[in-house]
């Protein structure tokens, strides 16, 4: 009996010690494991009060679908089509008596920019009035001959004869007054015996006078270079494309552009033409683009630095502000505003990865689905990583 009353106590005493170890070594688990999860929490998380948060201006959203294009970096000149572009020549040599337009003048077609004088200009037009009063002479006569030649009253064969010198002298007629008309001159004020003394020098096209190559009084070859003329409203994009990025290039793109003389406007144009044929220094094509809203500004030769938008797709997209890249990995922040008791909003970093960029916007590839209805920081990426840091390293203090 003593025997089971010692064995009895002997087996309480170890129930008891068994017991006790088991509380002591649970609680101290169960409260590391507690700190740990609080820790898990709040690394890589920022926390801002409200009153900060409105001081940085944060704007706070879901993470938008836009329509990006990609970019394809051309730069190139202003340019104007041949046919808006005149060199305007000496007919035949004279003298310039009169220069009626300076650079930069607003010209239209067939207005006059120099008057020219020369004694053959007098000799011409004498020997038209000549021409053309023997034309008319042989016209009578020829009618003449051949009612005559009909009435077997007069000559077949001066009739015939008539009828040639006739068309010789039609034929001489029309070359003087091809040369007159050249020369700008009224034909008809000629044939009734009006003599020109200076012969004007007219604009063959709508424009701008570019450049103005002589001064009065000096003579002038025929062919010689008086004026340059350029209609700028036909002024265009001409961009070099090069040979890895042609294929993305199409007619009807849009082209965004600023010229190097005034860098902080920034003008837009439409793809019309691409070129065909590479040029070979540097391997690319010339691709021609229409510029809408033209400026008074721009002028033929100008170099401009230009963006071709290829075809637009709607991805996923933020600002380039909501984007941080930290350890050559890119990341954005969820943001999740005070709860309840709460005063803070709270930041927490995602990694992603980026695709195409379009005036400022950055495609995004998320790695995982956010949850529903989960709002992003559309700007600020810099300062909460900042923060995010800062922290970090309090932390291992």
């Amino acid at each position: 009996m003593k025997n089971q009353i010692i064995y009895i106590l002997t087996l309480a005493v170890l129930v008891a010690a068994f017991t006790g170890c088991g509380s002591k070594s649970t609680n101290p688990n169960s409260d590391e494991k507690a700190e740990e999860g609080h820790a898990e929490e709040s690394v890589g998380a920022v926390h801002l009060s409200q009153l900060k948060f409105n001081s940085l201006e944060f704007k706070i959203d879901t993470l938008p679908l836009r329509a990006l294009s990609g970019i394809v970096e051309a730069n190139g000149q202003l340019e104007v089509p041949p046919q808006h572009e005149a060199t305007v020549t000496a007919i035949l040599g004279a003298n310039i008596t009169s220069i009626k337009v300076i650079e930069g003048d607003k010209v239209r077609k067939g207005q006059v920019l120099a008057y020219l004088s020369h004694p053959n200009l007098s000799q011409l037009q004498t020997n038209y009035i000549k021409a053309f009063s023997r034309f008319q002479y042989l016209e009578k006569e020829m009618q003449r001959q051949k009612r005559l030649y009909e009435e077997e009253v007069g000559s077949g064969k001066v009739y015939q004869e008539t009828v040639a010198e006739y068309q010789g002298m039609k034929g001489e007629v029309k070359g003087y007054e091809v040369q007159l008309r050249q020369l700008s001159l009224n034909v008809s004020k000629v044939q009734t015996g009006e003599i020109y003394q200076n012969v004007p020098v007219v604009s063959p096209i709508d424009g701008y006078i570019e450049k103005v190559k002589v001064q009065i009084g000096q003579f002038v070859d025929p062919q010689s270079e008086m004026f340059m003329i350029v209609n700028t409203e036909h002024i265009h994009a001409d961009l070099m494309v090069f040979e890895k990025d042609v294929s993305k290039v199409k007619e009807g793109q849009m082209v965004s552009f600023t010229v190097e003389s005034v860098p902080e406007k920034r003008l837009e144009a439409e793809i019309y033409s691409v070129g065909k044929k590479f040029e070979q220094n540097p391997k690319a094509v010339h691709v021609h683009a229409e510029i809408k809203n033209k400026e008074d500004f721009l002028i033929p030769g100008m170099y401009i630095n230009g963006k071709i938008h290829t075809t637009g797709r709607k991805v996923f997209a933020l600002p380039s502000e909501a984007i941080i890249e930290e350890e050559g990995k890119p990341y954005i922040f969820i943001a999740q505003p005070p709860e309840g008791d709460e005063s803070e909003w709270k930041f927490a970093p995602i990694e992603i990865r980026t695709g195409i960029t379009d005036e400022g916007w950055l495609e995004i590839k998320l790695l995982e689905e956010l949850p529903e209805g989960a709002k992003v920081a559309w700007n600020n990426a810099y300062y909460l990583i900042s923060e995010m840091k800062k922290g970090d390293t309090e932390h291992e203090h």
